[in-house]
């Protein structure tokens, strides 16, 4: 039985910090959800347009994918047991690492239990206490993680500012100190896409080791990528779960050893590391999703009257929390589901709906959900006017 009194003390030192969070419009709840074919989703009851998830290539959902997660279970079965150290090696593991390894062009990959334990593991079993870490101020919080637990000095640069990022890189560096350069390809709450040949420039001058995080550009946006090591995920564009990094052989063989979240974590049960094999498949073999998701992206833009995106990621900025969050309930009223984002995912005054686009959305649904915000926006602006 538990401590009564325990259990009351914790229960009042999480409503002290709820009821915080509350009036700052910052709690965040949890909202029954069923993902349906295409960018349908039944949330609270109710039937709407998905413009909120990651699966910018709606493979998910693909039947290839997911006959290939339900044989891969009927062989293997539904778990992997334990630790690949542990248990023994699925050759799935290895069919899939090849295969992402041929996609980016890179000597070997990793996988991990998810991107965020890929981010975590990486900095660590790289670099530590004497070193430096330069980084970009918006890289994803499973990143700046990664880098505190390494014990090196973290050292941020303005986003993606490349002269700042030298200035960070050169001054002051302790004598014999390794540095890591780490950024996103396509940032995720902007959308925008890293200057990654400038910064490869910067790291070969200055004898640093660049690292992308490419979650939300693999399988959709094609950039040359000079960095050595880049860490992705399988939960975006290739729709079904897991992490990985890719680059030198010899370093993801070092992995086996240094990078805890590989060395203690469960290895990816067998469904999905079929269904992910089976998703790059469809990814290499119909580029055409990719165009679909970006000219979706490119179309609400333009109805909207925004500039022209970089990636299926469009942030349309509101500034306050509660505007924001009413905004986004009037478009879950009209039918479409687009995220709310708040501090501090974003920086304080930069709330924003976040409009994600895939290939699986019809045009008339773009085109409804763009009409829909530009008439909502447009009472906005009169709403100000007026005041």
């Amino acid at each position: 039985m538990t401590n009564s009194r325990q259990t009351e003390q914790l229960n009042m030192f999480a409503q002290e910090k709820l009821d915080k969070l509350e009036s700052l419009q910052r709690r965040r709840v949890l909202h029954p959800t069923e993902r349906g074919m295409a960018s349908s989703a039944m949330r609270d009851g109710h039937m709407v347009l998905s413009f909120c998830d990651n699966d910018y290539l709606g493979l998910s959902q693909h039947p290839r994918v997911i006959a290939a997660a339900g044989a891969s279970a009927i062989r293997h079965g539904a778990g992997s047991g334990g630790s690949r150290l542990i248990c023994g090696d699925s050759p799935l593991n290895h069919e899939l690492e090849s295969l992402i390894s041929q996609i980016k062009g890179m000597e070997a990959t990793r996988l991990f239990g998810s991107g965020y334990l890929a981010n975590i593991a990486l900095a660590p079993a790289l670099v530590g206490r004497g070193d430096i870490i330069v980084m970009d101020e918006l890289s994803h919080a499973c990143m700046h993680a990664g880098a505190t637990l390494s014990g090196a000095e973290i050292r941020v640069f303005r986003h993606n500012d490349v002269d700042h990022a030298r200035s960070l890189l050169v001054d002051n560096r302790p004598e014999g100190s390794r540095a890591l350069l780490m950024t996103e390809t396509v940032f995720s709450m902007d959308g925008d896409l890293a200057p990654l040949e400038a910064l490869g420039e910067l790291c070969d001058a200055h004898d640093a080791w660049m690292m992308t995080d490419d979650a939300h550009g693999f399988g959709i946006i094609k950039q040359a990528n000079p960095a050595p090591i880049q860490m992705g995920t399988l939960s975006k564009a290739a729709g079904v779960y897991g992490g990985y990094v890719s680059g030198p052989a010899k370093l993801m063989d070092l992995f086996i050893t240094r990078a805890r979240p590989f060395v203690f974590h469960t290895g990816l049960p067998p469904q999905v590391l079929g269904a992910a094999i089976e998703s790059l498949k469809v990814m290499r073999d119909e580029p055409q999703l990719a165009q679909a998701a970006m000219n979706n992206a490119r179309n609400f833009c333009r109805i909207v009257g925004l500039p022209d995106p970089q990636s299926t990621i469009v942030p349309v900025i509101i500034g306050g929390e509660e505007e924001t969050m009413a905004l986004m309930q009037k478009l879950l009223d009209a039918g479409y589901h687009v995220a709310g984002i708040r501090p501090p995912t974003v920086p304080v005054g930069t709330s924003r709906l976040r409009v994600t686009f895939s290939a699986a959305h019809e045009e008339e649904d773009v085109v409804g959900l763009a009409e829909t915000l530009r008439s909502l926006l447009n009472e906005i602006r009169t709403d100000m006017q007026v005041v």
